[in-house]
């Protein structure tokens, strides 16, 4: 869920990618019957995945792949930036690096979890490094570290931790 580096989206951008996403993905049709609602005219939250343009692009090619299906953000970043905490039905807007949408997700299940009680199943589907828990771990606290330090921030194994399962609805896979 972190925003990338100083890149800003421009909203023009993300205006046409949801008009364009929500109609291919199916989201426009109820509008026919009960009229628009603000949750069909109004995008929803774009962030990028990671901290720097590259890992941002990375890991938006394994959703689009349809290797990543989850993702994992600690509370305190919630909390930091006055955003909620997704939930079940959410819709997002996934940017790439350079803070341009690519792919519309819907959030399918949300848990909370100690970054020390992260499971196997969890590291699989989010589709990073060899898929084990082993180089989750590695990986994710190297992140935080990084990520936690720039805000007078120290990493703990006992910090929660956001687990999010998501479905691409935006853009199709190709086969």
């Amino acid at each position: 869920m972190t925003t990338v580096g100083e890149a800003a989206s421009d909203p023009d951008e993300i205006a046409s990618f949801w008009e364009l996403a929500r109609g291919r993905a199916g989201l426009a049709r109820l509008a026919v019957v009960t009229g628009a609602g603000a949750t069909a005219s109004v995008a929803p939250p774009a962030w990028a995945f990671g901290d720097t343009p590259e890992i941002a692009d990375g890991l938006l090619d394994l959703v689009l792949a349809g290797v990543k299906t989850a993702t994992v953000s600690p509370v305190w970043e919630y909390e930091a930036s006055g955003a909620s905490v997704p939930s079940v039905g959410d819709l997002s807007i996934v940017l790439d690096g350079r803070a341009h949408p690519r792919a519309l997700i819907r959030t399918s299940a949300v848990r909370t979890a100690r970054f020390d009680q992260v499971d196997e199943a969890h590291a699989w589907a989010e589709g990073e490094g060899d898929r084990s828990l082993a180089s989750w771990r590695v990986e994710h606290e190297a992140y935080y570290r990084r990520l936690m330090g720039r805000r007078g921030l120290e990493f703990r194994p006992d910090m929660v931790l956001v687990l999010e399962a998501f479905e691409v609805r935006f853009p199709p896979r190709s086969r």
